[in-house]
């Protein structure tokens, strides 16, 4: 759903995000501009301030390693972050989800 500029945005976190920001389920944002990895989790982070610095480094801005962003069955982890989003995601029909990788031996 978009008002003028703004949109309203679902954000899919992992369980231990969801646990540090104490919410449950998708997360609902409003973006305002375009929509993309960096303007969603601007407003992430303004709304949830103890998500700062846990899915992009404080000082660079890139991506966490072992965190990855996708939507629409897409992998955008290597994206530019002010690529704009699929219009699904803009327009509220799809979540951007971030989700932690695995690692392992």
């Amino acid at each position: 759903m978009t008002s003028g500029d703004t949109h309203t945005v679902q954000v899919a976190l992992p369980y231990h995000l969801r646990n540090l920001a104490q919410v449950q389920g998708d997360v609902a944002l409003e973006v305002a501009g375009p929509v993309t990895v960096r303007s969603v989790l601007d407003a992430l982070e303004a709304r949830y301030p103890m998500l700062m610095g846990t899915i992009r480094e404080h000082e660079t801005q890139k991506r966490r390693p072992f965190l990855r962003f996708f939507a629409c069955g897409e992998d955008l982890s290597h994206e530019s972050p002010d690529a704009p989003l699929p219009d699904a995601v803009a327009e509220g029909k799809e979540p951007l989800m971030v989700v932690g990788a695995i690692a392992g031996g």
